[in-house]
């Protein structure tokens, strides 16, 4: 089944937070594809906001590779950008299987960095800019 989120504005983007976390349901490894700039830190923020994560504890992992934060629940959820890795292994050095393998949330920016180490289950999830500067936040299952 494809499904569609529109954002319109950034006033809308915890509401398409919180409908993306009930349509996704018990997916825990997402990986969000976009261009530079398209918003895969904005949106991934506001699914942090959504789980209860305190907002000011989310930054953009770009250098540290992984951020681990707690949602409301208390469980970690983390939050990956692979922007910088130019081999698999640098993501392996770091321990990806063992956050992946974990069951917790794990949110993945630039994941066509690591295609390869991905496992089945993962969502893919596009996030596209259209031209009146709305984003298109698409997945199938």
């Amino acid at each position: 089944m494809q499904h569609r989120i529109v954002i319109k504005n950034l006033s809308e983007i915890d509401a398409a937070a919180a409908r993306f976390l009930e349509e996704t349901g018990p997916n825990r490894i997402i990986a969000f594809y976009a261009p530079m700039g398209a918003g895969k830190t904005t949106f991934t923020t506001a699914i942090c906001r959504v789980l209860g994560v305190a907002e000011d504890a989310v930054s953009s992992p770009t250098f540290a590779i992984v951020n681990e934060y707690r949602a409301a629940s208390g469980e970690p959820v983390f939050h990956f950008d692979f922007y910088r890795i130019t081999k698999p292994s640098e993501a392996l050095d770091i321990g990806f299987y063992e956050y992946i393998d974990s069951g917790y949330t794990c949110l993945l920016e630039w994941p066509e960095n690591i295609e390869e180490l991905l496992p089945e289950e993962t969502l893919r999830v596009k996030i596209e800019v259209q031209p009146d500067e709305s984003r298109v936040i698409s997945w199938e299952d």
